[in-house]
């Protein structure tokens, strides 16, 4: 069988929220292989036919059709037709501000680069139409855009909630590093969730889900207890503690303070002298 390939490539890599890089579809020839080598964007393929192997992290994934694998940006893979029926495949390499935190709510991981789809014939035309709309347009590049958001959105569907829900705690747990290692600086709740790498509903949805509180309020929170043991165990002026816990206004530092606490930051620190004084 001689080898067929069809592709469009990209070349203007914008940093849009979601763009096309490439896409086509290839039939291979037998023992036909890509690799060990990386790629700076995601690509995902679908096998329409025949049979290979994706190589990923030490591990050799046996593949044939309704079989998608997915290449992660920087991830040294391989992957290779069967020599006797070699598979025809069809792609689409992407990438943007967007694209891993879509890709995140999918059943896609990098411990979990393959999926096998029962609904492969309408993700086999989602992937068409973004062959079909490709072009160096700006219009091209929306058409190409609108038909991957579909194809994402499927694969979204069939994601295990169990796994959706995994994902969102692994994004928690950075959201709270991050909060640990930066509340004393002048942080934003949109900051935070651009290093976590969702956006920031999905940043609420999570934080109240399992605190039941914003990430705003939490962050808030979080500074007052640190500014707690400031006020216990040293002898910061208001000012000074205020400064250290992430709060350039003292007026403003004290009127959270009691909105939590109940009472002002003076007034802690006097009950806590009190207090300390008569357990000596």
């Amino acid at each position: 069988m001689e080898k067929t390939k069809f592709s469009f490539k990209d070349t203007l890599k914008e940093n849009l929220a979601l763009a096309v890089y490439n896409t086509g579809y290839e039939i291979c020839q037998g023992g036909h292989r890509w690799g060990p080598a990386l790629r700076d964007h995601y690509l995902l393929h679908y096998i329409r036919s025949g049979k290979g192997i994706y190589c990923f992290d030490g591990n050799v994934f046996h593949l044939t059709a309704g079989d998608m694998f997915m290449i992660f940006p920087s991830t040294v893979v391989s992957y290779m037709a069967d020599a006797q029926d070699p598979w025809e495949y069809c792609w689409v390499g992407f990438n943007g501000t967007e694209a891993r935190r879509m890709l995140s709510e999918s059943a896609f991981s990098e411990s979990s680069p393959v999926l096998h789809v029962n609904e492969g014939n309408r993700l086999e035309t989602y992937l068409f139409n973004i062959y079909r709309a490709s072009g160096n347009t700006p219009s091209a590049d929306v058409r190409m855009a609108g038909y991957l958001h579909l194809l994402l959105a499927e694969l979204m569907e069939v994601a295990p909630a169990e796994r959706r829900s995994m994902e969102m705690q692994e994004y928690l747990a950075q959201a709270l590093r991050y909060i640990q290692y930066n509340y004393a600086t002048d942080i934003q709740v949109a900051q935070m969730a651009s290093y976590v790498g969702i956006s920031r509903s999905q940043l609420y949805r999570a934080f109240m889900d399992k605190f039941e509180v914003s990430p705003h309020t939490f962050l808030k929170r979080y500074r007052i207890n640190e500014a707690c043991m400031l006020l216990r165990n040293s002898n910061l002026s208001i000012s000074e503690v205020a400064n250290s816990v992430g709060f350039s206004d003292p007026l403003y530092f004290s009127r959270v303070f009691k909105e939590i606490k109940g009472v002002t930051p003076t007034q802690f620190g006097e009950r806590y002298a009190v207090s300390h004084k008569e357990e000596e």
